[in-house]
């Protein structure tokens, strides 16, 4: 398919007042607009355009709405969207009111944003997590991440389809889908997997179906989908964003996070998105440490920082592994002095993590109900899974609901057995896992491939990983970014960059100068399948 068919709108012009700058250009980046014009640009060229008078946020977010008519719904039908706001347009026109009064809020203001459909919106869209048991279910009040984008001036212009309850419902499952949602398809290859539970924030920010997007991870679930979307993720310190608000699975490791198509873009939408909260008691730890992460995109990064290279997630792939080799060369030629070295203890708590998670869902799945969903049809796990039995023909046609199941049978909080679990976890992926390595060898970071390329779709073996380096992170609450490394295939990977507790501004750096000597990623074309001849 031609993607010249749906990349090829025109900037329309706007009638903006006057200019009324608050966005300098990241420090060696290049300014120049890429094929697809601005809606495939980042947040500093649209920026320019709305200052220039060029663009409204009104104007380029009906082209968005006009796209997603485009791509998503038809063409290629990638499926990434679930809902739409019906107050888009509505608020982009508040924006340009503002802007040519000159109250301008900040990099993000006009700019359009998706949010993850498990992220509360007090509004006239739904929050359901992708089931069915939630759908025409509105939030009370929006969850603390959105309200920040709102007060950053981002322009919410609908929701996107996830791995239904953010992939904890089977072990297997196929990413991507849900009840509500259906199938996300990958515009890298049309017949091969997102990966989740961000599937269609990765899928639509890939496509340019929005500016910038909103996932949320657990474990991986931000990281993955970013990196088989040729995209940037940032998975954030466990505190450093508000958890209120948002469809739960485990509150000892739940994160929403920002995916973007370069590091500058996810850096600017990071510190909207961060911030105290007085109904998450974990942001209260993260005062005074969010870091300048404008500041820290300087093309000089990688200079002199010590980089632990962590061979046992290696190995998955041989292609991959090729891939990831050239980006250790590309680190050096930064100035990057490289370590070769190991995550301990990485096998410890594999069983430990998912039993933590399935504590944890039961409890915190009741707690986000009755506070934001009050009147939903369904108020705790058990109804949930009454409620896919009653519709198992539309929630249960591919894969059970294993994960639920066991999370019901598990006891409360007070649970001996869960304190253990909970306690090994953290042991082992902080003070004898990433804290350790880090301050045996004095590393600034640690780098490994994200995971392996995108695998087919299939709905009856369901996921099959290629590799994968988010558990550490995941498990630690430590922060985690991901930035395109190259292709096999054609396939978007990534490199991942891993950091001690609020290591945001030191590993935005060092992502944002691999990113500028590198530029490896490229728009996808909607294939229907890979080209085994394409390297």
């Amino acid at each position: 398919m031609d993607r010249r068919e749906f990349v090829r709108i025109g900037v329309a012009a706007g009638a903006a007042a006057g200019s009324n700058r608050v966005l300098a250009t990241p420090a060696g980046a290049a300014s120049k607009l890429g094929s697809g014009g601005i809606l495939d640009a980042g947040v500093w060229e649209q920026q320019q355009m709305m200052e220039a008078g060029k663009l409204t946020s009104h104007s380029l977010t009906s082209q968005y709405l006009a796209r997603i008519k485009t791509i998503d719904k038809s063409g290629p039908r990638i499926n990434a969207i679930i809902e739409i706001n019906p107050e888009a347009l509505k608020i982009a026109l508040e924006m340009d009111r503002e802007r040519n009064l000159k109250r301008v809020r900040g990099p993000l203001h006009g700019i359009p944003v998706l949010l993850k459909d498990n992220i509360a919106t007090g509004d006239r869209m739904s929050t359901t997590a992708g089931s069915l048991a939630l759908n025409g279910i509105r939030a009370a009040r929006d969850a603390h991440v959105a309200a920040q984008l709102r007060a950053a001036g981002a322009v919410i212009i609908g929701k996107t389809n996830l791995s239904e309850w953010a992939n904890m419902r089977s072990p297997h499952s196929v990413s991507g889908w849900s009840g509500r949602g259906g199938l996300t398809l990958n515009p890298y290859s049309l017949d091969r997997n997102c990966s989740g539970s961000s599937s269609g924030s990765g899928a639509a920010i890939a496509a340019g179906l929005a500016t910038l997007a909103v996932g949320t991870e657990t474990d991986g679930s931000i990281v993955s989908p970013a990196s088989i979307c040729g995209l940037v993720g940032i998975k954030p310190t466990l505190g450093l964003v508000s958890r209120s608000g948002i469809i739960p699975i485990a509150h000892s490791q739940d994160t929403a996070g920002p995916m973007a198509r370069s590091v500058a873009d996810a850096a600017l939408m990071l510190a909207a998105m961060t911030g105290v909260d007085a109904r998450d008691p974990v942001t209260q730890d993260s005062a005074g440490k969010t870091g300048d992460y404008r500041a820290a995109l300087q093309k000089g990064g990688l200079k002199g920082r010590r980089i632990g290279v962590a061979r046992n997630f290696f190995g998955s792939n041989d292609e991959l592994d090729a891939v990831i080799e050239k980006a250790l060369q590309d680190l050096k030629a930064q100035g990057a002095e490289l370590i070769d070295t190991e995550v301990p203890n990485v096998g410890k708590y594999g069983d430990s993590e998912t039993e933590v998670l399935l504590y944890e869902f039961k409890a915190d799945l009741a707690a986000y109900l009755k506070e934001y969903a009050p009147h939903a049809p369904v108020s705790n796990m058990a109804d949930v899974i009454a409620y896919n039995q009653k519709h198992g023909q539309q929630e249960l046609p591919y894969f059970g609901q294993e994960y639920l199941e066991r999370s019901q049978a598990k006891g409360d909080l007070d649970t001996p057995a869960y304190r253990e679990a909970l306690a090994n976890n953290q042991r082992y992926s902080r003070a004898e896992g990433i804290d350790q390595v880090m301050r045996e060898h004095r590393l600034d970071a640690l780098v490994a491939p994200t995971g392996g390329p995108a695998w087919l779709t299939d709905f009856i073996n369901g996921d099959h990983f290629g590799g994968s380096f988010s558990s550490p992170a995941a498990v630690a609450g430590y922060p985690h970014i991901t930035v395109p490394a190259g292709h096999v295939h054609g396939l978007p990977v990534g490199l991942s960059f891993v950091g001690a507790a609020y290591s945001e501004a030191a590993l935005i750096g060092m992502a944002y100068a691999y990113e500028q000597a590198t530029l490896h990623r490229r728009a996808p074309q909607f294939p229907a399948s890979v080209s085994l001849a394409v390297r």
